[in-house]
């Protein structure tokens, strides 16, 4: 489940950088003139579109045929991140760039819900640890490949959103947007060159797409594990069809929430929240202690406990901030909104 929020998510995210990208560059412009009477394309269409190239990756037959995606993810990751730093500081240092403003917004009980909220959101981006988790306890040695998966992990993670999320804040203060590359445009007009804009948000489209599928492939595995026959080959008709259908609809529905629902922000704090902070923060040490039952005198067996106890308290908090988010941003928008 939390994978699969995973793929609604950066299938939205995907579609916002889809949208910035058209809205950057005149051809595209044209195409909104043939193809829609008022000239634009909503959010939502931008959002199928992206799906539909999901719809194509999906297709790709395991996880072991990804690692050469990942790979290319991994370098596409840390060029959009650099891209998006730069264009930050060279938009902070510009005229062009927007009045600086750093105060704070919201009354009281906004801003404590808010830094809450924020806690699941950076639960969710940390947690993205779990899939090298996984992959390395299928085979042994289990703490060695573990340890050089999550080191490479978090510092990839590290360097690239803490430094677009500084970078990100000074040039824009409190007008940053969740997806910073759409601080870019200022009603429209680049701040930037446009093919600054194009080159780094193909960067983060393709980038997206290669996570989408990665975060996928445990709901396959789980749908094809009932629908597949193991003892018919792999490519046989007998479970290429269940298996096209399957994925193909996993995409679709992916698809359909994250064009209903366009609050990036607010389905990352919901999939922290209720998801990746009990896997990375609650369970595992639970599971220590009941597995290796470490005597109640021990420091590990405390420590495991206070973490639990203190991490489920902020887990209940940001679940709470979080749907409170949603409610809030309910009433401001539609469904099939193009925020």
């Amino acid at each position: 489940m939390v994978c699969y929020g995973a793929v609604v998510a950066c299938t939205l995210l995907g579609g916002q950088c889809l949208k910035v990208k058209f809205l950057s560059k005149p051809l595209f412009r044209t195409i909104y003139l043939l193809s829609s009477s008022d000239g634009t394309m909503k959010l939502y269409e931008f959002v199928i579109l992206f799906g539909c190239l999901m719809l194509f990756l999906a297709q790709i037959p395991s996880f072991h045929s990804l690692r050469h995606i990942n790979m290319v993810s991994l370098f596409l990751c840390i060029a959009y991140s650099v891209c998006a730093t730069a264009g930050s500081i060279y938009i902070g240092h510009s005229s062009k760039g927007p009045k600086k403003d750093y105060s704070l917004t919201g009354d009281t009980q906004d801003r404590v819900f808010g830094v809450f909220n924020a806690i699941a959101i950076i639960a969710t981006t940390y947690g993205n640890g779990i899939i090298p988790e996984i992959q390395a306890t299928v085979a042994p040695p289990v703490k060695g490949k573990m340890f050089k998966g999550l080191c490479v992990c978090y510092a990839v993670v590290a360097v690239t959103f803490f430094s677009v999320a500084i970078s990100g804040y000074w040039a824009f203060g409190n007008q940053a947007e969740g997806l910073v590359l759409t601080n870019f445009l200022d009603n429209g007009k680049p701040l930037v060159p446009k093919w600054f804009i194009l080159m780094t948000n193909g960067f983060t489209i393709l980038q997206l797409s290669a996570v989408g599928v990665v975060y996928l492939q445990p709901t396959n595995e789980v749908l094809e594990s009932t629908l597949a026959d193991p003892r018919s080959k792999e490519f046989s008709a007998r479970n290429v069809i269940p298996r096209l259908i399957s994925r193909s609809l996993s995409v679709v529905i992916a698809t359909i929430i994250a064009a209903m629902l366009p609050f990036f922000g607010d389905i990352n704090a919901v999939i922290g929240a209720f998801g990746f902070m009990p896997l990375d923060f609650i369970l595992p040490v639970v599971f220590f202690n009941l597995t290796f039952k470490p005597s109640k005198r021990s420091p590990i067996f405390w420590l495991n406990i206070t973490i639990a106890v203190v991490f489920s308290t902020l887990g209940v908090i940001a679940a709470v901030a979080a749907v409170r988010q949603i409610i809030l941003d309910a009433k401001s928008y539609r469904l099939f909104a193009n925020v």
